[in-house]
């Protein structure tokens, strides 16, 4: 069976499945197995496939039938031009949370030496990200999960950043050792367990509960903000990505703890996705 033959079929069934844009599904999986550019398909289209081959693909297939994520499938996501592991473990890596990564890049100058805090990092992609275009500073990054902190340092050492360092924290009920950041940013948990049922089925039953739901959507932002205090220099800066619904209260909350020059920029959907302020007196 061809490749174009192949495509065909497994578009078709994916669409029995309804999965959204079915046939970039059925590419992307071909392509990884294939070890190949997706576009590369496409001057491919005669080549025969063998047998090993077809058998891994409709392993990949049925499994993307079900609903689990590409990514995971895969084992990989993109995420500001870099290319990260991602297992169950930790959050897949959103378009909009480059939105923050790109507020901060063009928020802060990139050849002065800054201590840069990421909390709750998951596989490291704010992190790492922000350590390769800010190569004169340093990045820490804390997470609760230990699986989480693995990936995130195989991820740095694949992409050969070394300006960066995970460590396991509890950020709800531990301080970390270091302070006098310049920067703090996070991307927590802030989906109430009310709103599950209201999700995805790839992100309800595959994406880890931990870096998803929360009882209280304040609590994490309410919690760093409080560590500011002490973690934060003067004229720091706090970013965050946050819901839509979380806007003016996040707002009050960096207000009462005396952040200027808030700032909140809306996400591709025209919804507030970032909220960012400077530590004053």
């Amino acid at each position: 069976m061809t490749i174009l033959e192949t495509l065909k079929l497994a578009t078709e069934y994916l669409e029995k499945y309804n999965i959204e844009n079915a046939r970039l599904n059925a590419e992307l999986l071909l392509s990884d197995i294939l070890k190949c550019k997706r576009l590369e398909l496409y001057t491919s289209f005669d080549k025969p496939l063998n047998e090993n081959e077809l058998q891994k693909y409709r392993e990949f297939l049925k499994r993307r039938a079900k609903g689990e994520p590409l990514q995971y499938i895969t084992g990989k996501a993109n995420f500001f031009g870099l290319e990260f592991i991602v297992t169950p473990d930790v959050l897949i890596p959103r378009p909009e949370t480059e939105l923050l990564v790109e507020e901060i890049i063009n928020s802060l100058d990139k050849n002065i030496s800054m201590k840069i805090l990421d909390v709750c990092s998951g596989s490291g992609n704010i992190g790492i990200t922000l350590a390769k275009n800010f190569p004169a500073s340093f990045v820490y990054c804390l997470d609760v999960s230990e699986k989480a902190i693995e990936i995130g340092n195989l991820n740095a050492k694949n992409l050969n950043v070394e300006n960066i360092s995970f460590q396991l924290i509890d950020i709800l009920n531990q301080i970390p050792d270091e302070k006098d950041f310049d920067v703090i940013v996070s991307n927590p948990p802030y989906i109430s367990f009310e709103k599950k049922d209201k999700l995805q089925r790839e992100v309800r039953l595959y994406e880890p509960h931990t870096a998803l739901f929360v009882d209280d959507e304040l609590k994490f932002y309410r919690r760093i903000i409080e560590l500011t205090d002490s973690l934060l220099n003067e004229k720091g800066k706090l970013f965050f990505e946050i819901d839509d619904e979380l806007v003016d209260s996040i707002s009050q909350l960096m207000k009462e703890k005396n952040f200027k020059s808030i700032k909140v920029k809306k996400d591709y959907s025209g919804l507030n996705r970032i909220i960012s302020g400077e530590k004053s007196k």
